[in-house]
């Protein structure tokens, strides 16, 4: 098992980066967004917690800033119905500790806000992570809030531009946090300026 990565970043493409490392082997890592807007510059060095997906036809690596999200990872993976990508892109958008505060507070649409996931599914995935995490003691601090209107409004304009949400989730929250006062169509101009600039 591929546990741990260390090395500089070569390359940042979609929603994964290529990490070489002094032994001079380069690993494809697939990022949840937060991790992916707070890469460095290419060639700055990066370490990630990692998990190993196998699947018949391929080996998949995912790559985390912290141990806790990768035991998220793995727990979100253990739930029927859920997969590596699924697992992703909720994690694009709630931390560990956010998931707990979802528990707690029976927030169930929180998880069908996350792309791909719908009303039953979110249900589902609520039930295993209530089961999951009954014994974890709620985290302090406010509880995530929720997914304010010009967000959404964004996210889904990206979407119909062929953005996937996990990819430019925490992009738009950035933009966001920086001039809380956007429009849409400011803030959404802002963000494939920022998503552009990411790529170059």
């Amino acid at each position: 098992m591929i546990a741990y990565i260390k090395g500089k970043l070569a390359e940042v493409f979609g929603s994964s980066c290529l990490v070489l490392t002094t032994g001079g082997v380069g690993y494809e890592l697939a990022l949840p967004a937060q991790a992916l807007a707070a890469l460095p510059e290419t060639g700055s060095e990066v370490e990630f917690y990692t998990f190993l997906a196998v699947r018949e036809d391929a080996l998949e690596l995912y790559g985390f800033a912290s141990f806790a999200e990768r035991q998220a990872f793995e727990m979100l993976t253990g739930i029927s119905r859920v997969g590596c990508r699924t697992a992703l892109a909720i994690l694009s958008i709630y931390s560990p500790d956010d998931l707990v505060h979802i528990v707690a507070q029976e927030d169930i649409p929180a998880l069908a806000r996350v792309s791909g996931i719908g009303a039953k599914t979110a249900q589902h995935i609520f039930l295993e992570l209530k089961y999951r995490l009954k014994n974890t003691p709620i985290p302090r601090g406010a509880a995530p809030a929720k997914m304010p209107s010009v967000l959404r409004d964004v996210l889904d304009g990206l979407a119909n531009l062929g953005y996937a949400e996990e990819e430019c989730a925490e992009t738009v929250k950035t933009v966001l946090a920086g001039d809380p006062d956007l429009d849409v169509g400011s803030a959404l101009r802002a963000t494939l300026k920022a998503l552009a600039a990411r790529r170059t």
